[in-house]
């Protein structure tokens, strides 16, 4: 089941990465690098951190997934961007999904709540990251307009919170997954924002 979970959050940032590539009027092969990196990118950083192998070289649904999904934003981007709607909450639940499991992951592997916290973020928005830099764009972390990072560092803390109180396992994951999500679609649809420094004002 978790599997499954990860490859559905997988696909869904696969299908934000290509979509940027068509945007940026990149080839199939630059939609391809981009959604790899989008889908896989958080992950094999957390991993890699941890020094162990990431998921994305021993698995190989984790690498035919984005290329699947780079195949329909290919011959079908103007109707995934119709969709976008829709893609934005599955995007939101693989936002949670990611920030707790990464979490999860890393107070596994014996990494401080805060540290593990640190590294469920990375795992989250980690293939955001290198995706907007491929793409010659400043990272979306960086200026986090619609609350895009912070739902993730709540959901990881939580998540941090919930292991280090001895509460594993899926209803842990779930609840702070849930609790990015909820954070998450509530920026989307209230339009909430970052505050900016003070005398700064928004574009």
């Amino acid at each position: 089941m978790n599997q499954f979970l990860d490859l559905v959050g997988i696909f869904v940032f696969a299908l934000s990465g290509a979509l940027v590539g068509v945007r940026k009027r990149l080839d199939v092969v630059g939609m391809a690098v981009l959604a790899e990196m989008t889908a896989l990118g958080g992950g094999i950083l957390r991993d890699l951190i941890l020094n162990i192998r990431p998921a994305a070289f021993h698995s190989t649904g984790y690498v035919l997934v984005p290329v699947a999904a780079t195949a329909i934003v290919f011959f079908w981007h103007p109707q995934v961007e119709r969709v976008m709607p829709a893609v934005n909450i599955l995007d939101a639940a693989g936002l949670g999904l990611f920030c707790a499991v990464g979490t999860e992951k890393a107070m596994n592997h014996g990494l401080s709540p805060l540290h593990a916290a640190l590294l469920g973020v990375t795992t989250a928005v980690g293939g955001g990251i290198l995706r907007d830099i491929l793409a010659g764009q400043i990272p979306r972390l960086l200026y986090d307009r619609q609350l895009y990072a912070l739902p993730a560092m709540l959901g990881s803390l939580v998540m941090a919170g919930l292991y280090g109180m001895d509460l594993h396992g899926w209803p842990a994951t779930l609840s702070a997954a849930l609790l990015a999500f909820g954070l998450r679609v509530a920026a989307v649809r209230l339009r909430l924002r970052a505050p900016l420094a003070r005398g700064v004002t928004p574009d």
